[in-house]
């Protein structure tokens, strides 16, 4: 396994924020529950807790059983509840389902950017976006000529 460096750790947790951040003021401009700061923190965490597997598999998994996915799906559980609680239901429309998969979406950036997929996390955060600000607008199109 490659050792990382501390100016690489650096790099990915910054990288991290600034891609989550993007995805965040986003959520943030169209004032949904989860905006900046949280899609920041879960994208953050996410990073930090994929380094921190890489850590421990590389300091202690010789001789040990140790497999630094299972941090990784630790995160995807648990991200699974939060987003749980960002979907609400009214009546008989369901409201929170974008939010709740662009806060998975950070997560999955975080472990990713944490990885060192640099490339796959910048060319996701832009799909992201393109997803959540183009594809709004064809929704709405669509709408108005049912």
């Amino acid at each position: 396994m490659k050792e990382i460096t501390d100016s690489q750790i650096v790099i990915r947790l910054i990288l991290c924020v600034f891609l989550s951040s993007l995805i965040g003021f986003e959520r943030e401009l169209r004032r949904r529950a989860a905006g900046l700061r949280t899609h920041v923190l879960i994208g953050l965490s996410s990073c930090l807790l994929m380094l921190v597997s890489i850590f421990v598999a590389k300091g202690f998994g010789e001789g040990h059983v140790f497999d630094p996915g299972r941090i990784a799906a630790g995160v995807v559980t648990g991200i699974g509840l939060l987003c749980a609680g960002a979907i609400i239901r009214f009546g008989a429309s369901v409201k929170g389902l974008t939010t709740a998969a662009s806060l998975w979406a950070v997560a999955a950036l975080g472990l990713a950017v944490g990885s060192g997929f640099y490339m796959a996390a910048c060319i996701a955060t832009a799909l992201i976006l393109i997803t959540l600000l183009a594809l709004s607008r064809f929704e709405k199109h669509i709408s108005k000529t049912k």
